[in-house]
Formats: structure tokens, C-alpha cells, sequence
């Protein structure tokens, strides 16, 4: 897997112009808008040796140069790397010469003259349409196997189900794109733990940053994610970041997005459309670099027909969506659950503790579980708590479903 570098987008963007100044000029309004991974190159007739020299996600083309024009290079690019999307660099007066380039596999073009937001705008479209093909590329190899393949990355979630090892197959596919993830389910299915498998399969340098949400008001919400400067507001002594910026080249993960306000959900779609936010008491603009990922027990849909859910945010958060299903649609995870918490137990305890799991998953194989695998880590460790920690039975787990009697 390549690593991440801390650079945007993952791979780098090629610029292909014998123009020296209109080069670094556009590549420091690149960097301005949070992409910086950026390949410069005055030399057109080198545009193929360079690409196959390694992956980039974009190759802009200009269209008239000395030596070779961006008419020959691009049918030459399409041909050899075709996963690759291609923009044409042009001038005004060169309409029929672009038609010419998009006839012959050229993905857009960009006008040098043009407002820099709409080329920036052309060229944010390129790198997602890259990372689209290589998650489309991706998924169609991994779904012809059973497991995923790095299960190393998922020892944190204990299951055997093959729908769980669906979502691994997928979380392994989009990981090392930016585009946001919306996890799914009912509390207590383990969407956090989801949450930080993206991450970690992600390769990303930066931290796994998590917060709850969830009873949050707008001004607390702004402050816990974009921190404030010193006197921002009455207690305010001293400056201090917020999680959008510990989360810098990691990933931002929000839990409960559902509770969030109106105003709340405008600064996160703001968050999501620029990549950038504005810390308490600060009218500069920092930008963000770090992946989001949240994550509901509510239905998003259901919450946007009565209109308590921005569906402009609901379609920026769910780049990507994996939903987590309940502990009672995947009854032969019970031992292997039951076991793991076992462990937790005789670790926290120091004691060993005499089990026999495939008589106590019998037992709970009828209980709907509306907890989930929170609620059967609770009733784990509340039955060994009852039986003393020594030996633990179907009984046990009677008395705290059922009570005593």
C-alpha cells in the first residue's frame, strides 16, 4: 500500500505548461485551496516519461507548446494510462482545438484566464473522478474473495459473519481516498470501532480524533472542533485548537451527527465544501487536512423528510456509507464475543474464570440484544461479577435477564 505522505491529494497532480511563471503561480493558488501535492513540469516532450515514472491522480496539459502540443500528448496519455483523468490547459481562442482533445479521451479543460475558483474547481473534479475509478477498481477485486486482505487491520472487531467481512472488503477499498465515510447502526454495534479500522487502513499520519456530539450547542460544538484564539470570548485566557486541527493528515471522527443543530450542521457543510474553518474569535481562514468520518444511530433520511437534517450535508457526508448490522442478525458472533469478553474479564480480575460458551450462547441465541455488543460486554461482566468470578453459567445470565425466581 503506498503511504500516506501528509501531502493533498495522495498522489500527485501533474501540471504540464512551458510556461514557468502561469506554473508556480497556479501552483501556489493550489496550495492556498489545501492541495500541495503537486508535480510542475516546463518540459512538454518529457510529459510521458514522466508518468510512467509513478501514479499521479491528474495530468493538466497545456495546449499549445513548443516541441509537442497538448493534441498529441493526451491521446498518447489516454491510451497508456487510462485511469488517469486529463484536462486541457487552453487559451480563449482554442475552443475547436479543445473539442479536438475531448473527442480524443480528455477528461475536461481549464481556461487560464478563468476565475482561479473555477479552476480550482476543474481541478478538484479531476482528483475525485481518480479516486472514484480507483474505488471502483478496487471493490471489483476484493468481492471476488471471501476475507480481507489485511485482516490484521479489523482484530479489534471480533466477528466471524460474512457480512461483517463484506464491510472490511469495502473499508479496505476506500480507505486511502479523503472522501467522507457515514457509518451506520444501531448504539452499540461498534461503529467507532469501524470508524477507526477506515483509519487505519487509511495509512494516514495523523491521529484517529474522536468526539461525541451528541447534547452539544453550537457555540460548545464550534469551539470542540475549531478551537478559539485568546479573549474569543469571557473565559477565554488563552488560545486553544480544536479537534479539526489535532486531526491534522488523520481523521476526524464524529459520533451522533443526528443531534446535531441547524446552525451546527451549516459550519460542518462548510467544513466539507472548502476544507477549511474559522477558530472563535478569528476572521482567518485555516485549512483542514484531516478525513471526516461520523457516524448515526438515526435514520439520516427520515430525519431530512421532516426536515431536521441538512440534505446538502446528508450528500457530503455520505461519500462513503457502511452500515453496521445488529448482534441479532449475526447470532454465530455470540461465542466468539462471549469468549473475548471473557478475556477482558480474567485480565481486569486476575481471575480465571470457568466458562462453558457454547451453553451460555445457547442460552442468549433468542435474546434480541437491543444493546447490542455493548449490552452483551455488560452482561459478561455483570454474570462473572455474580458467579464470584469462578464459575459462569447459563443461570447467571438468567438472573439478570429474567431476574431472580
Amino acid at each position: 500500500m503506498n503511504k500516506t505522505t501528509g501531502l493533498t491529494p495522495r498522489y500527485p497532480l501533474l501540471l504540464v505548461d512551458d510556461e514557468d511563471s502561469w506554473l508556480q503561480s497556479f501552483r501556489a493558488t493550489l496550495r492556498s485551496q489545501g492541495i500541495d501535492n503537486v508535480v510542475l513540469l516546463n518540459d512538454g516532450t518529457k510529459t510521458m516519461e514522466t508518468l510512467a515514472q509513478r501514479q499521479f491522480c491528474a495530468v493538466a496539459v497545456d495546449l499549445m507548446m513548443p516541441g509537442v502540443s497538448g493534441e498529441e500528448l493526451i491521446p498518447k496519455i489516454v491510451e497508456e494510462h487510462p485511469e488517469l483523468p486529463v484536462l486541457v490547459i487552453s487559451g480563449l481562442n482554442e475552443i475547436k482545438a479543445v473539442v479536438n482533445c475531448i473527442r480524443k479521451g480528455a477528461f475536461d479543460f481549464i481556461v487560464k484566464t478563468e476565475d482561479r475558483n473555477t479552476l480550482i474547481a476543474g481541478i478538484r473534479h479531476a482528483i475525485e473522478i481518480f479516486e472514484l475509478r480507483q474505488e471502483n477498481n478496487s471493490l471489483q477485486q476484493r468481492f471476488f474473495k471471501d476475507l480481507p486482505d489485511r485482516p490484521e487491520l479489523f482484530t479489534e472487531i471480533v466477528t466471524a459473519h460474512k457480512d461483517m467481512f463484506s464491510i472490511f472488503k469495502y473499508i479496505e477499498a476506500i480507505a486511502e481516498t479523503s472522501r467522507p465515510v457515514l457509518v451506520t447502526g444501531e448504539s452499540g454495534v461498534g461503529k467507532e470501532l469501524v470508524a477507526r479500522a477506515v483509519h487505519n487502513a487509511s495509512g494516514r499520519k495523523g491521529d484517529f480524533v474522536a468526539v461525541n456530539v451528541a447534547g452539544l450547542d453550537d457555540n460548545v460544538f464550534s469551539d470542540t472542533l475549531f478551537g478559539h484564539k485568546k479573549g474569543a470570548f469571557t473565559g477565554a485566557t488563552e488560545a486553544r485548537i480544536g479537534l479539526v486541527e489535532k486531526a491534522k493528515n488523520g481523521t476526524l471522527f464524529l459520533d451522533e451527527i443526528g443531534d446535531l443543530s441547524p446552525a451546527s450542521q451549516t459550519k460542518l457543510l462548510r467544513l466539507l465544501q472548502e476544507h477549511e474553518f474559522m477558530p472563535l474569535g478569528s476572521d482567518m481562514a485555516k485549512r483542514s487536512s484531516a478525513r471526516i468520518i461520523t457516524a448515526t444511530h438515526q435514520s439520516v433520511i427520515g430525519m431530512q423528510e421532516e426536515g431536521k437534517f441538512r440534505k446538502d450535508l446528508f450528500f457530503r457526508l455520505r461519500g462513503h456509507m457502511l452500515n453496521i448490522p445488529p448482534l441479532r442478525e449475526r447470532r454465530e458472533d455470540l461465542p466468539l464475543l462471549i469468549s473475548h469478553f471473557l478475556d477482558e474479564v480474567q485480565r481486569e480480575n486476575s481471575n480465571e474464570v470457568e466458562a462453558d460458551v457454547h451453553e451460555i450462547s445457547a442460552y442468549l441465541d433468542n435474546y434480541p440484544f437491543p444493546g447490542n455488543v455493548r449490552e452483551l460486554q455488560h452482561l459478561v461482566h455483570d454474570a462473572a461479577s455474580i458467579c464470584g468470578y469462578k464459575e459462569l453459567t447459563a443461570e447467571h445470565f438468567k438472573k439478570l435477564l429474567v431476574g431472580p425466581g
